[in-house]
């Protein structure tokens, strides 16, 4: 087997730091972008007004057999579409706001309701367990 040269060596350690730089400005990129989402999403009124209000777990149970139940599945065990019990453990009540509100995962549509509804069904997800 041939060795390699010290240039060869050379090159190759320098794309392995080169590619660990990348990797390291990518990782750093996302968290920005992510701090910088959540604290717009923090800012929007409509997050702020339903994140203000104590939510009923009732009738947000109510809201989620209506509308989320056929995907979700009852207990939010994921049938069609994501596991939701324990989604506040895994998702921020903004980010969740913004998933429910945005329709931007198809085929999930975007669902459109007062803040004090947001609230309620925000209650129910966090007793899914």
């Amino acid at each position: 087997m041939i060795e390699p040269t010290s240039t060869a060596a050379e090159q190759q350690e320098s794309s392995r730091g080169l590619i660990t730089a990348l990797v390291v400005l990518a990782a750093s990129a996302c968290a920005v972008l992510l701090i910088w989402m959540i604290n717009g999403a923090q800012q929007d009124p409509y997050v702020r007004a339903s994140l203000e209000l104590p939510g009923d777990p009732e009738h947000g149970g109510q809201l989620f057999r209506i509308n989320c139940a056929g995907c979700h599945g009852l207990a939010g065990q994921g049938l069609l579409a994501p596991k939701l019990a324990g989604i506040s453990e895994r998702m921020r009540d903004p980010a969740l706001i913004h998933q429910i509100v945005s329709g931007d995962t198809p085929p999930m549509p975007s669902f459109q309701m007062e803040p004090a509804s947001m609230a309620d069904l925000l209650s129910h997800l966090h007793n899914l367990s």
